[in-house]
């Protein structure tokens, strides 16, 4: 069964508030995008000074070209899991292992483009792989379900890799998503745009568990 996860992008540090306190009232596993504006074209909300509360499980998906240059702020955030993209120009084995060493869990992602075996090292390395399928650094993007073909690919390389989907997620989707061997969906604007968040992260849950052929 796959774990719906709401994710946080934004570049209003009080929007960014409201929906951590938001969205911890319902979810027990919450991601936090963060984009420089190096990588992806938009920026958020900055790693510098942020927190989070105790007692709720954080992903940080961090969009940068050199996530070296913000490891600092990483490390004092510790959050659970740590993502950072395979396409990046920096050395991304020498902090994961930082990163592991700090009790932190390691994901990478993969864009549209990428594909599995291209960068298999890292993957091997990982806890977690991330098919990215929408568009860097902002929310309610077009989906490409044409991404799950990734999925055997990736566990091919190591099949108790935890995977991830982050992209155009939402109840016209989640079931198909669900059933494509993907341990995590990371679900954006079908949460944060909706008039009852907590009742569309039911929604999505209960539409994600159901068995058959999709009608």
């Amino acid at each position: 069964m796959a774990l719906i996860v709401p994710t946080i992008t934004t570049d209003n540090p009080e929007v960014f508030a409201t929906n951590l306190t938001k969205f911890k009232q319902f979810a027990s596993r919450i991601q936090i995008d963060v984009s420089d504006g190096s990588f992806a074209p938009t920026t958020t909300v900055q790693l510098a000074g942020m927190a989070v509360p105790e007692g709720i499980t954080v992903d940080l998906h961090l969009m940068t070209a050199r996530p070296s240059e913000h490891l600092a702020h990483i490390l004092a955030l510790k959050p659970s899991l740590c993502i950072l993209h395979a396409e990046v120009d920096d050395d991304l084995s020498e902090i994961f292992s930082k990163l592991g060493a700090a009790g932190i869990k390691t994901g990478i992602a993969l864009i549209k483009t990428t594909f599995p075996g291209r960068v298999r090292e890292l993957i091997a390395s990982a806890d977690h792989a991330m098919i990215f399928a929408g568009e860097l650094g902002r929310q309610g993007g077009a989906i490409d379900m044409m991404q799950i073909e990734k999925v055997p690919l990736i566990r091919a390389i190591k099949p108790e890799i935890e995977v991830g989907w982050d992209g155009g997620a939402n109840l016209s989707n989640i079931r198909a998503l669900a059933h494509a061997n993907i341990d995590v969906i990371n679900v954006g604007s079908a949460i944060t745009q909706a008039a009852d968040p907590a009742a569309m992260y039911q929604s999505l849950i209960t539409e994600s568990e159901k068995k058959g052929v999709l009608i």
